[in-house]
């Protein structure tokens, strides 16, 4: 068993995203919360099949259940911290355009704001 000793915080873009985020269908939903919990336990580390890098320095979180697939989009931020930008249920095979656009245009706000 691996042991891990960092500690990342996760926090959501705004309440928008957090409301997004807890209407998910309630078994995607526990499962989304069970994947934040192993994140903040293994940050970066966690990688498949739970989390993949997209681009330009976003990632997802890949949760399915039976009532289908949701995906919230997240960056890193300084000090072992998580943004969730984007949270939505996946309908096709690709991640849709418009919801890697809305979480790119929310990480371009925060890397602005830290400017």
């Amino acid at each position: 068993m691996i042991t891990y000793h960092m500690n990342w915080t996760i926090e959501f873009f705004d309440e928008s995203v957090e409301a997004e985020t807890l209407a998910l269908p309630p078994k995607i939903l526990a499962k989304m919360l069970h994947i934040f919990e192993l994140i903040e336990m293994a940050g970066a580390q966690l990688g498949e099949p739970y989390t993949k890098p997209l681009n330009d320095g976003l990632f997802e979180v890949r949760a399915k259940a039976q009532e289908g697939i949701g995906r919230s989009i997240y960056c890193y931020q300084k000090g072992q911290k998580i943004i969730i930008l984007h949270t939505f249920v996946k309908k096709s095979k690709k991640t849709p355009k418009k919801d890697l656009e809305i979480a790119l245009k929310r990480k371009k706000e925060i890397d602005n704001a830290n400017n």
